[in-house]
């Protein structure tokens, strides 16, 4: 008899702890969006250098279609501006880099990667690790061409709130970035930078290697809360009503007063509440797990017959609903 009572209350438990891993798997935040059409714009804490990054498309590479991500860095003083291109493919995990194009007033670096690497991951997790290196060919202005080699070292090492003009972000993987350069058997170049990418929004902060900081101050990504609307209503000085003069009811009139109907005033149920207290949350998860595999039309959200895990999945994916 215990151990049947013990079974009855672990088998919740077991799937409750499946079902909130699932849950958050599933819907794990994507620190890169890459449709095409984002923007991020991103500003030095000086104010005199922007930084705009954009993904636009499809390029046709080899018959193959390619996102073609373009930071482009100007002076606002002057209006120069540097420009590079980076040619991606979007994956279900990554997002890889195919070709690398960077130019300046010195020369035109340009570097192909004829077996493709990680550019970054989608979900940037504390601790992870990936190495981009190239073998480039420079062109300078005066018409000689180098090549050389690159070896960038990437690295998660921490996940942090930051503070932005538009904002803060939480939860941040802020990454850093080695870079080794060589050319020529003359250039040797070495430099340290940092990024950090907000869950769901992308770039929020650069930091260059000289530790100038850049931070986000617009992205088509970001929801900007609407003004409330000022009507004239609103800005018109009130005037005090008007009495009204009530007419002595005839006596041919029928004084009683109408019944006016009752406003239903019960609240909408809300979707996946199986407990009905309003509020999608742990209680209603609980309820379902401990109805698993049955038959019960409260638990069972989806309709089909049978509280399984499906039913698990939509509560947990609703919470605070």
């Amino acid at each position: 008899m215990k151990k049947t009572a013990f079974l009855c209350w672990i088998k919740p438990a077991l799937i409750l702890s499946f079902v909130c891993f699932f849950a958050f798997t599933a819907t794990a935040q994507n620190y890169y969006p890459t449709d095409i059409g984002n923007m991020w714009v991103l500003e030095s804490s000086d104010g005199e250098v922007q930084t705009t990054y954009t993904l636009e498309g499809p390029e046709i590479i080899d018959g193959q279609e390619h996102v073609l991500l373009k930071i482009t860095t100007e002076e606002l003083a002057t209006g120069e501006s540097e420009t590079d291109q980076y040619f991606l493919t979007v994956g279900s995990e990554d997002i890889k880099l195919h070709r690398i194009i960077l130019e300046d007033a010195i020369a035109t670096l340009t570097a192909n990667f004829p077996e493709p690497v990680t550019f970054f991951p989608l979900q940037l997790v504390l601790g992870d690790m990936w190495q981009i290196a190239a073998t480039a060919s420079a062109k300078l202005e005066v018409g000689l061409t180098i090549a050389g080699q690159s070896v960038t070292d990437l690295e998660v090492i921490a996940i942090e709130d930051v503070v932005t003009p538009v904002g803060t972000f939480q939860n941040c993987a802020k990454v850093r970035l080695e870079l080794e350069l060589s050319a020529g058997g003359f250039l040797s170049l070495d430099s340290t930078t940092y990024q950090w990418f907000a869950p769901d929004v992308g770039p929020v902060q650069y930091e260059n290697s000289d530790g100038v900081i850049f931070s986000l101050i617009s992205s088509n990504l970001l929801t900007v809360p609407e003004e409330p609307d000022t009507t004239e209503e609103e800005t018109m000085p009130e005037t005090p009503p008007e009495e009204e003069v009530t007419p002595e009811p005839s006596p041919e009139e029928d004084t009683m007063p109408e019944e006016t109907p009752e406003e239903d005033t019960a609240p909408e149920p809300v979707p996946y509440d199986v407990t009905g207290d309003g509020v999608v949350n742990i209680l209603d998860l609980t309820f379902a797990a401990a109805r698993f595999g049955e038959s019960d039309s409260d638990a069972d959200v989806t309709g089909d017959g049978t509280v399984n895990i499906l039913d698990l999945v939509l509560i947990a994916q609703n919470f605070g609903n």
